[in-house]
């Protein structure tokens, strides 16, 4: 019997956390995307702390309108980058969370790049 799309997903999702741990030095992005919204988090899994989260839903983002959910994704990274640098936070293990690295995701993480995080 063939896998749903959400078992799946799960899968490569635990594949994926089985060789990724984030520190407090070096953190863990991890990724979340629904069909509407997107949220970003730094996890410290050592000590199993949430350092920073940005997410669509946040006045920055959620107050433009008329804009895509790419260009949301993109407004995301560059908040994650900016959040980061007042923590010094330099550098970051990026957990896709299952979902291909393209379209959304692939525009986060290039944000965060171009706003001077190390991915």
């Amino acid at each position: 019997m063939a896998l749903t799309k959400r078992e799946r997903r799960q899968k490569i999702r635990m594949r994926i956390r089985g060789k990724l741990s984030g520190t407090t030095g070096k953190p863990r992005m991890s990724v979340f995307r629904s069909n509407r919204q997107i949220s970003v988090q730094l996890i410290d899994d050592y000590q199993g702390n949430t350092l920073l989260v940005a997410s669509s839903l946040e006045k920055d983002v959620a107050g433009k309108k008329n804009i895509t959910k790419t260009e949301q994704a993109k407004l995301v990274g560059k908040l994650i980058a900016e959040k980061c640098k007042k923590e010094g936070i330099k550098e970051v293990f990026f957990d896709r969370g299952g979902y291909l690295f393209h379209g959304r995701v692939k525009s986060l993480a290039d944000a965060a790049r171009e706003n001077g995080l190390k991915i």
